[in-house]
């Protein structure tokens, strides 16, 4: 079972995953996360589609998740 989507902004989003808003916006474009809404300032993106960074407590260094996976093909 899938949780009710988190939306967030795209700041929001890019402090979540360690990442560049401009990545997830490229994810979306790609179709590997989902978009809600139109117009500047008003895009959210789930935050559960979205890997979390992690912190390295014994260096302090910052591990990125995984991207989400590109969607399949569909056969014509």
């Amino acid at each position: 079972m899938t949780p009710n989507p988190l939306l967030v902004p795209e700041d929001e989003a890019a402090a979540w995953t360690g990442r560049p808003g401009v990545t997830i916006r490229r994810w979306a474009h790609e179709g590997r996360i989902h978009r809600y809404g139109k117009g500047r300032g008003r895009v959210r993106y789930n935050l559960w589609e979205l890997p979390q960074k992690r912190l390295n407590e014994a260096t302090g260094e910052t591990i990125l998740g995984p991207p989400p996976p590109l969607p399949t093909a569909r056969a014509a």
